[in-house]
């Protein structure tokens, strides 16, 4: 039987009416654990996996599924790079190779599958960009009108990506933190199906990497996994994922997840390195990484519970500095463009590295979205252009 049940309180709740949060608590809702069974490599993505979802809810089987081809992305041996930062068997997982550059696709294919089945024409979400271009695209698939809700200030580039799918677009000034819970109250009210980060069904969609990872491993799972942190939903459905795979005996042992966040805006980083049994706002947010910059991150006290009971996390912070060096490292150094904020994952692994702690290590670094995402370091890096007359072609060439 499928159900959802909070993860702070442990209440069940209907899983056929559609809730975000607990109504007693406030803490997350996730689905209950899944049946396992065999994988359909022919499929789309929610279909290739019904056997690890909650299929009834979402309609697998009584119409196709919403798909715009996601998932089955590359998962690419790093062996230059990792042999010169000392992890020579680092893998990443390329995300940005979904169909709208993020991982984002992979949660957004369920939680719109989801609304859509429970007859909802509206789906919204509040994103300071890769979910708003995810969800609007999949709205746009599923023929449903999308409502986004971004940052008032937001980088007018990250705009054009949202605004192709042509949803309801709203910059909302004030506090990003607080438009989260203010989302889910109005869309209540107004019957918009919002599919924040944490969104039940939309971790069902996530916790598909590690599915896949598993897969693409031949039926084991990494040593390490790292991947960058916001709201927090990402790396719970990572957690989600493997815990399951491990209760239905299909792996071993559930493989260490670190969460990076940016030094400039770290608030579950903070709690965790004190001991605390829940996050607190992060006052003033100031990163290059704005992707993983939620200075409220919803599901940051899932993440400490998580913790506190024994699963196996950690949490690192990285500077900009190392976000740029390893952006700058992964496209140079091995052909792979990431988002700075992406390319946090590999920060984390260069900076947990210099113990030797991942040496001996199968680790794979998450890389979220695509570098076309967001050309900020590139727009204010002064990109030169050497010329030369054609004539003097070959002596440019030469040198």
């Amino acid at each position: 039987m499928e159900y959802l049940v909070c993860t702070g309180c442990g209440k069940r709740r209907d899983i056929d009416v559609f809730c975000a949060r607990c109504p007693a608590c406030g803490e997350p809702l996730e689905v209950s654990p899944p049946p396992g069974g065999a994988v359909r490599s022919d499929a789309p993505l929610l279909e290739r996996y019904a056997a690890f979802l909650p299929a009834g809810a979402l309609g697998l089987g009584r119409s196709p599924a919403l798909t715009l081809g996601e998932g089955n992305t590359p998962l690419l041996h790093l062996e230059r790079l990792g042999e010169q930062i000392g992890v020579p068997r680092l893998l990443v997982k390329v995300e940005g190779a979904n169909p709208t550059g993020s991982f984002k696709d992979r949660g957004s294919a369920a939680g719109v599958q989801r609304a859509r089945v429970l007859g909802f024409s509206r789906v919204g979400t509040v994103s300071t960009g890769n979910m708003a271009a995810s969800v609007a695209a999949y709205a746009a698939r599923a023929g449903m009108q999308a409502v986004v809700l971004v940052p008032a200030d937001i980088p007018r580039a990250k705009l054009a990506p949202i605004v192709a799918y042509s949803p309801r677009l709203v910059g909302v000034e004030g506090d990003y933190g607080t438009l989260y819970g203010r989302s889910l109250e109005l869309g209540a009210r107004l019957g918009i199906a919002f599919i924040n980060s944490d969104d039940p069904f939309r971790v069902e969609g996530q916790k598909t990497l590690a599915l896949e990872l598993w897969q693409q491993l031949g039926g084991q799972v990494p040593d390490a996994v790292v991947v960058p942190v916001s709201s927090g939903g990402h790396m719970a459905a990572l957690l989600k994922g493997f815990e399951e795979l491990h209760g239905l005996g299909l792996t071993g042992r559930v493989p260490l997840l670190i969460g990076v966040q940016a030094a400039g805006c770290a608030p579950i980083v903070e709690a965790y390195r004190h001991g605390r049994q829940a996050v607190e706002r992060w006052e003033n947010p100031a990163t290059i990484a704005r992707a993983i910059s939620n200075p409220l991150p919803p599901s940051g006290n899932r993440l400490l519970r998580a913790h506190r009971r024994g699963a196996p996390l950690q949490f690192i912070t990285v500077t900009d500095e190392e976000i740029l060096a390893a952006y700058r490292l992964l496209a140079a150094e091995a052909g792979v463009f990431a988002q700075p904020d992406a390319a946090a994952s590999l920060a984390a692994v260069i900076a947990r590295q210099k113990d030797g702690s991942l040496e001996d290590k199968t680790v794979v670094a998450v890389l979220t979205g695509h570098g076309t995402k967001d050309l900020t370091p590139l727009e204010t890096a002064g990109i030169e252009l050497p010329t030369c007359p054609l004539d003097k072609l070959a002596e440019a060439l030469a040198g």
